[in-house]
């Protein structure tokens, strides 16, 4: 199973549009957003994407929750506040926003921690867990565009640049 990863949004309509190019031509089977995605528009984008959609919402979702559960629901997509865990192809994911969140979450109970917020690339061991981040989407880093592809059957993680 092959999962895409992306993070930190911030509306940046043309990026998303080429998130969405990456994952289907990809043809990725899961794809999630660790938040900051901060209006429903950005969530509209997201629509074309051909796989399922889950995700948690970030710090600059908050002051467009409603607004962005609706739209999430109406496009079928699961988002919920952090933390996610999800079982996937029999892996444990932890799915974050902010790294700061893994309070009380010991990576040892997990195969694969998610995260965003940072904005910076992140793929990295800690005892048996991945770490992953691939960056942020939003176009606020020059030459830092990216998002992720995790194999999860090979726990193998790609960073896309785009």
């Amino acid at each position: 199973m092959r999962i895409g990863v992306v993070s930190d949004t911030h509306n940046n309509l043309q990026n998303v549009k080429r998130i969405v190019e990456v994952f289907n031509d990809a043809a990725v089977d899961r794809i999630i957003h660790t938040g900051d995605i901060t209006q429903p528009k950005t969530v509209n984008a997201l629509a074309d994407v051909n796989a399922p959609l889950y995700g948690v919402f970030g710090n600059n979702d908050q002051g467009e929750l409603p607004g962005l559960q609706v739209t999430m629901e109406l496009h079928g997509f699961h988002f919920i506040q952090p933390p996610m865990q999800l079982n996937w192809a029999g892996r444990q994911i932890l799915v974050i926003h902010d790294p700061l969140e893994l309070n009380g979450y010991s990576p040892s109970n997990f195969d694969v921690i998610i995260h965003g917020h940072t904005h910076l690339e992140t793929v990295r061991q800690e005892e048996s867990c991945l770490i992953f981040n691939p960056g942020e989407s939003a176009g606020t880093i020059e030459g830092g565009n990216a998002v992720g592809i995790l194999d999860l059957l090979a726990m193998r993680p790609e960073v896309v640049r785009f």
